[in-house]
């Protein structure tokens, strides 16, 4: 975590990550990544189920017309909106056309969920892979002991990794927010191609959830959420985490013994502001070192929120 990569043994208490034999990133400890993709399968069979009660699935599944799955959904249909429009109307006598269609449209969510958990960690790796073995200057030089700041294009990379790993998160508090609309309120029946409920709806449309507020979730009031919330907004609407991105290295007799990258202070979740300036750096928070417990948390909370989505839908 401290920027310098190691292939000796570490202690048992000292969390990193390593590179796994798939080519995946890994945290040593606290990884949920395959508990969640577990939740997520269930959910796709649960919600299956729950659409297709009383209909005979097993038996129309291999008569399904390919386009209702794949077309406006997958890049491996090539037909275009007016072709699919077309198509609709042609396949109108399809039994149970519209259950179908609907299916696969809230499944793209829960798939959708489980893509983006998978480019959440292969960022966060590429985010400390770039801080440990890339060099943050060229060409390389001596420098004197002591601490320097770096600007380079690594370092512009390092700051676009960390940009997505914060703004990929809040998608998907925006993704399970639009899952748990839709899972909540199913349509009472499918004589027609049902709009999704939750086709306008982001996190701030939590409210509309059942089980809102709800402690150890993605949808409690606490000043995690709020921290997510507020990189989330500040990247994308108000500009970067620093005036000039840099990262520093701690130089000891010729060597890089420390990198870091410094973080704002923030108090409650939100960024330490004075007048128009909110970018203070009094606490030296580092970022490299707490991103992993951010992580760990986020999919803590991510699974909390997915098995009671899963146990509301097995109880309709």
């Amino acid at each position: 975590m401290n920027g310098i990569p190691s292939d000796l043994p570490r202690d048992a208490d000292v969390v990193y990550l390593w590179f796994d034999p798939q080519g995946v990133w890994r945290l040593n400890r606290g990884d949920l990544s395959y508990e969640l993709d577990a939740v997520c399968v269930r959910l796709h069979n649960v919600l299956r189920k729950t659409v297709m009660q009383g209909v005979p699935y097993d038996e129309l599944l291999p008569r399904v017309p390919q386009f209702v799955s794949l077309s406006g959904l997958n890049s491996e249909s090539i037909l275009s909106k007016d072709h699919f429009e077309k198509f609709i109307k042609l396949c109108a006598t399809f039994p149970e056309l519209n259950r179908f269609l609907y299916l696969y449209e809230v499944q793209k969510l829960i798939s959708s969920i489980q893509e983006s958990l998978k480019e959440l960690l292969q960022m966060v790796g590429e985010f400390y892979r770039t801080l440990n073995t890339e060099g943050l200057f060229y060409p390389p030089i001596q420098q004197e002991d002591g601490i320097r700041f770096n600007t380079s294009p690594t370092v512009t990379k390092l700051f676009a990794l960390l940009t997505f790993v914060f703004v990929r998160m809040h998608s998907l508090l925006d993704y399970i927010v639009k899952l748990a609309i839709e899972t909540e309120h199913l349509p009472p029946n499918f004589t027609k191609y049902h709009k999704m409920r939750s086709l306008n709806d982001q996190f701030g449309s939590r409210k509309k959830i059942s089980f809102n507020k709800s402690p150890k979730t993605l949808f409690e009031e606490c000043e995690f959420i709020t921290t997510i919330e507020t990189l989330r907004n500040h990247l994308i609407h108000d500009g970067l985490l620093d005036d000039m991105p840099k990262a520093y290295e701690q130089i000891e007799q010729g060597r890089a013994v420390e990198r870091f990258i410094l973080f704002p202070d923030m108090t409650h979740g939100r960024f330490d502001r004075y007048g128009n300036r909110n970018l203070f750096f009094s606490k030296e928070n580092k970022i490299n070192k707490c991103l992993p417990e951010i992580v760990t948390e986020f999919q803590l909370r991510l699974k909390v929120t997915l098995e009671m989505l899963l146990t509301r839908l097995a109880d309709q």
